[in-house]
């Protein structure tokens, strides 16, 4: 193949069309003689998209190209007038066919934004289950089952509530496990507890309601989840027994998010009498609850607490989840919400996304009606008590001293290391330079303070993605990085 002359306008290019021509544009004229002409058109396409082909290049006649690559002239003419026609290619009697100069060459390129900690010996960011304890197997059987059932019907536009299938599947499994109120009706399949977030803000703006508080400490994402809804966050204090009621009146909100089964990060529950006050207060302000349920299947000690909906389902809303049970990236959740808000949650998921994706809303139907679910949750309920103990364990014995609080349940710990470990940043940046990742409690404030050195080293320590060896190992390096 060659590439000669000059363009008038753009000056001499140096002659790099053969070899580049010549890598790219041989597969294509390889392609089945009915795809040939589309593939041979790609390929020009992304060798002047790649930079591979740079503005102002001549290209070769169409009668020396077709020669060159072995195939018809007028594949060729059609090629390059498709992308004249583009604008990629540009031509002028008499003049040649040239590479144009509206295409700005970049190299693609797919970044990773996933949260990960990287770089580290010892990971114990809180958040995060064991990904391999994912019941491939089953979670397959299921799918090809759901493949060979599916009505052809079902693979439109769903019920933006869910599939009526999964919404009964769920209304069982939740009044079973989690002693919830739940009308297939009043349930909304949703992409995790994140979106449920977001449609409860939505709602919550709807009906004039421009603050939300939040307990604090707690999870970082409400913020900026309800301020996409137009709602603020106003943090409320925590005291031993739960939030603190007294100054949820005073901070004038008429909604409020908490996580009584098994509050994050501080690890209490709230008992019967921080219950009845909290819903005395939501029915004397006509407001709501929102409870995040996000591991109140997995408590160690005892069976776990219902939840706090079954006692007033039109009060409080309830949002749910697999992330901890069987893996984030499926993004499947649950929110039973009060009748009062419905109309709006529908609607507002309606316009969101169209409703959730009917195969997977088919498949987890189906893994729960079998019973996989429920397997799935004592392996993993078994897996996380044991990890637990190691940690607990390992804490002892290598940084003795340390008070661990909060009940038996979760994926998380609090733990109070002695003084002698202080101050706080001190402690941290020692275990950051051993490349051991954790985070203090302090992290999880929402009104934020300087740490209290007084208080100690107080970190949220999460284990359930830890094998036990790994978690025994690092709090091993913790201990010899908290010695210096």
């Amino acid at each position: 193949m060659t590439s000669s002359g000059t363009n008038p306008q753009q000056g001499p290019q140096d002659d790099r069309v053969g070899s580049a021509a010549w890598e790219l544009l041989l597969p294509a004229v390889s392609a089945p003689a009915r795809t040939r002409g589309r593939s041979l058109q790609a390929a020009l396409r992304e060798a002047v998209r790649s930079g591979r082909l740079v503005r102002g290049t001549r290209l070769p006649s169409s009668r020396d190209l077709a020669a060159d690559l072995g195939v018809s002239r007028g594949l060729v003419t059609e090629a390059y007038e498709q992308l004249t026609a583009e604008g990629y290619l540009r031509s002028g009697r008499g003049a040649g066919t040239w590479v144009g100069g509206a295409v700005r060459a970049t190299r693609p390129r797919a970044r990773d934004l996933a949260p990960r900690t990287a770089g580290t010996r010892a990971d114990f960011v809180a958040g995060t289950p064991d990904l391999s304890l994912f019941p491939r197997t089953a979670w397959a059987t299921a799918h090809r089952s759901v493949l060979a059932e599916l009505p052809h019907q079902d693979l439109g536009y769903p019920d933006p509530r869910g599939l009526p299938r999964l919404r009964a599947a769920l209304a069982e499994l939740l009044t079973r496990r989690r002693g919830v109120v739940a009308d297939p009706e009043r349930i909304v399949v949703v992409s995790g507890v994140a979106q449920a977030t977001t449609l409860l803000g939505f709602a919550l703006h709807a009906r004039g309601l421009r603050t939300v508080g939040v307990e604090d400490p707690g999870s970082p994402q409400h913020d900026s989840l309800y301020a996409a809804a137009g709602v603020t966050t106003v943090p409320v204090p925590l005291d031993e027994d739960g939030i603190c009621v007294g100054s949820l009146r005073d901070s004038g909100v008429r909604a409020v998010v908490t996580t009584p089964s098994h509050q994050f990060p501080t690890g209490i529950a709230y008992y019967a009498r921080r219950r009845t006050e909290l819903l005395d207060w939501a029915r004397s302000v006509d407001g709501f609850v929102v409870e995040d349920d996000y591991d109140g299947d997995f408590r160690y000690d005892r069976a776990p607490v219902g939840a706090l909906q079954g006692l007033d389902p039109d009060r409080v809303a309830y949002a749910g989840s697999v992330s901890k049970s069987l893996a984030p990236g499926l993004r499947l959740g649950w929110l039973l919400v009060p009748q009062t808000l419905a109309d709006e949650v529908v609607e507002r998921k309606r316009t969101m996304d169209l409703g959730h994706p009917t195969l997977d809303q088919a498949l987890f139907a189906r893994f729960v009606e079998r019973g996989d679910y429920d397997r799935q949750l004592r392996r993993c309920q078994r897996a996380y008590r044991e990890r637990r103990d190691t940690l607990v364990s390992a804490l002892d014995e290598h940084l003795p001293g340390t008070e661990v609080s909060g009940i038996a349940a979760g994926l998380h710990v609090i733990a109070a290391l002695p003084h002698r470990y202080g101050p706080q940043g001190t402690f941290l940046a020692r275990l950051g330079a051993a490349g051991v990742a954790v985070r203090p409690l302090t992290d999880y404030a929402h009104a934020r303070a300087e740490p209290d050195d007084e208080k100690g080293v107080r970190l949220v320590l999460g284990y359930a993605h830890l094998p036990p060896t790994r978690i025994r190992d690092g709090v091993r390096l913790m201990a010899e990085a908290a010695r210096g």
